[in-house]
């Protein structure tokens, strides 16, 4: 059986660096085999505001519903999104709290702090873009983003092998160092991690 991969774009810009690695992981990994399906958030209909919380429950849109299917049919989610204000960007953090809810990502255990995660058996990259080097992100601001993404969302729900991939400096990089990171990309999708 062939692996499985989620590949979910957060950048909300159609022509942004993050599409092309998008495309560059896919094609590694569909010439290694692999069947690939892909959450364009910023294509997605839904309203990213969680407007109860978990008080009250908000219905979910058609195209949460079917990105719900998606992330739990894949065996490898891969994660691609800019490092804006040492976070995701806002669209989807809306779509992280819209679609791993309660009882789908996770269960609360009833009178304990501790929970049931149902992303379990999964495995993650992260490949997030930076404007500063990736590793003055990590040694002078701690990679919060990093942080987040890996150890308090994909570790929380299950997800225990997660890897992590930064490029940066984006902003003032030249037309050589993103062709080279392009084309590790695609090799990271050939090796289907």
């Amino acid at each position: 059986m062939s692996k499985r991969i989620a590949i979910i774009i957060g950048h909300p810009d159609k022509e942004s660096y993050n599409f092309a690695l998008a495309a560059a992981y896919k094609c590694g990994a569909e010439k290694a085999g692999a069947e690939v399906r892909e959450i364009i958030i910023r294509d997605l209909d839904f309203n990213p505001n969680l407007e109860f919380g978990y008080r009250k429950r908000t219905e979910l849109e058609p195209d949460l519903l079917k990105s719900q299917e998606t992330l739990k049919w894949a065996d490898h989610l891969v994660w691609i999104y800019p490092v804006w204000w040492a976070s995701v960007p806002a669209l989807m953090k809306g779509f992280l709290d819209r679609v791993l809810l309660p009882g789908y990502a996770f269960t609360k255990r009833e009178g304990s702090v501790w929970w049931d995660k149902h992303f379990t058996g999964k495995t993650a990259r992260i490949i997030s873009t930076l404007d500063q080097p990736s590793w003055y992100y990590v040694l002078f601001n701690g990679s919060p983003s990093h942080k987040a993404m890996k150890k308090l969302t994909l570790n929380f729900i299950g997800v225990k092998s997660v890897r992590i991939t930064s490029i940066g400096p984006l902003r003032l990089s030249k037309d050589a160092f993103r062709t080279k990171w392009l084309e590790k990309v695609e090799r990271l999708g050939g090796r289907l991690k």
